[in-house]
């Protein structure tokens, strides 16, 4: 096995922090949904915000999450990862058939990745086409809704553009279930390394193991 360096300090600190805002969102976003679940960690002698709390950490969370999602992109713009990484090519598309039966048949049959992640290209095609869904699009609908419901007094013009407060709850919660299956389909992602916390590892040490024949065949 040998290491290769995958995962920058800079990504490294900005995915935790990312993620914490995410699974602060995740749960407070809930008990916004669904009034009285604090009751069931609560019942066990689990600390849980009261709903006022949340209200308040579910909206200073959707402004952190706004200020991650800049500092994301401008991140991978200025890098260089944009297009080292990110950049959807017309060669993936080859790929995007033998990643998909990877994912479906191969990992459960003990097939080899089709794709192996490099220090040029960490992503496979399906990876770069959700990141080309998920953050341009369901994430920037998440924030922008997240911050005309911020203020709806303050925002009541835009929010009559927008369709109404009607609209906007839709639009806003459709956007937070995507993007929790999609949280959802990443926990799951971590776990298809060499070893079952290979991938987290790398995400804290920025180094993934590869073996000599994986990096022969890259």
């Amino acid at each position: 096995m040998k290491r290769i360096y995958l995962h920058t300090l800079t990504i490294r600190l900005w995915h935790w922090i990312n993620a914490s805002i995410v699974i602060a969102l995740t749960i407070t976003g809930i008990q916004l949904r669904a009034p009285g679940t604090e009751a069931i960690p609560r019942s066990i002698g689990v600390w849980f915000p009261d709903y006022t709390t949340a209200v308040l950490i579910h909206k200073y969370a959707g402004f952190a999450l706004a200020a991650s999602f800049m500092f994301w992109l401008a991140y991978i713009i200025v890098s260089g990862s944009f297009i080292r990484h990110y950049l959807f090519r017309i060669s993936d598309i080859a790929l995007m058939g033998k990643q998909a039966r990877y994912y479906v048949i191969g990992v459960f049959n003990g097939e080899k990745n089709p794709f192996t992640a490099t220090p040029t290209g960490k992503f496979n095609p399906l990876q770069k086409l959700t990141y080309g869904i998920v953050m341009p699009v369901v994430l920037l609908a998440l924030i922008i809704t997240g911050i005309l419901f911020s203020d709806i007094f303050y925002f009541r013009d835009s929010i009559e553009r927008f369709g109404g407060v009607r609209m906007l709850d839709a639009v806003h919660v459709i956007a937070a279930y995507l993007c929790l299956l999609n949280f959802m389909v990443h926990l799951y992602m971590t776990t298809m390394g060499h070893h079952l916390l290979d991938h987290i590892k790398s995400m804290i040490v920025g180094y993934e193991e590869e073996s000599e024949e994986e990096g022969r065949t890259a």
